[in-house]
């Protein structure tokens, strides 16, 4: 019998949201699309539109734990990645599974702050996922904004700033840095000390959310099929431009 190419399982921690466009939604989509195996516990329900967030569910903790320790106790993850973690109560409990099975990469995507750098969590949140999250971490992917108010200042100089933001001991993705022309992701490796940029031309899109998340989830996929940090970062990059350029769904108001 001729063997299978080997699928990674990426474990999601996540929210969900109706637009499909961001969230545990887009997380499934780059997931299969880049070649993996997605399942997820949600740790929250988000209700919007294309307009505003009207509201946000917040799932009990024990189930949220129940959820993710049903699944990684019987069948087991090649990367686990987390979304949206809406407490500090939630961020703790989490970090506790992550302690217990932490056999595999882990990503941490942060969702403290929004584009416009408009704080979306507690400041018990974001003390949390310092102390209790990004330990753990193989990857942290803090979008600019996100970045620069992790750091306390602008970025200026991005080898100097990344290895701040590695002070946890993970490697640092940080998104969607402004040079010019250019928006340019930068890579730097905690293990090799290296700093690797991912530059790519600024686009004109109706609606930039989920595409954090996407890419997220690309690198999350080839990191649980087995590449080394810089492989996957840089094939995630290459599914991004694919998926930026074709024919994607645009969310926007039906008038």
């Amino acid at each position: 019998m001729e063997k299978k190419e080997n699928t990674g399982k990426v474990f999601l921690i996540a929210g969900s949201e109706p637009l499909g466009s961001a969230g545990v939604q887009a997380d499934i989509k780059a997931i299969t699309r880049c070649g993996g195996w997605a399942a997820a516990a949600l740790t929250c329900i988000v209700d919007e539109d294309v307009n505003r967030i009207k509201s946000i569910y917040h799932l009990p903790t024990e189930l949220i734990v129940s959820q993710a320790e049903s699944f990684l106790s019987t069948v087991g993850a090649d990367c686990i990645k987390t979304g949206i973690l809406p407490t500090d109560g939630i961020i703790l409990a989490v970090a506790s599974v992550l302690r217990r099975f932490n056999r595999q990469p882990i990503l941490i995507d942060p969702v403290i702050v929004n584009f416009a750098g408009e704080q979306l969590v507690s400041d018990e949140a974001i003390a949390a996922y310092k102390s209790e999250l990004f330990p753990l971490a193989t990857l942290i992917t803090p979008n600019v904004r996100e970045a620069e108010f992790l750091l306390g200042h602008k970025i200026t100089d991005p080898e100097n700033d990344l290895k701040k933001l590695s002070q946890w001991g993970c490697s640092v993705l940080v998104k969607s840095v402004e040079e010019g022309k250019y928006l340019v992701d930068y890579l730097y490796d905690a293990v090799n000390k290296t700093l690797t940029p991912h530059p790519k031309k600024k686009l004109i899109l109706d609606d930039r959310n989920g595409t954090g998340d996407t890419l997220a989830s690309a690198i999350a996929t080839h990191l649980a099929k087995g590449d080394d940090l810089a492989t996957a970062v840089e094939r995630a990059e290459a599914y991004m431009s694919y998926f930026l350029a074709g024919p994607r769904y645009y969310i926007s108001a039906n008038l």
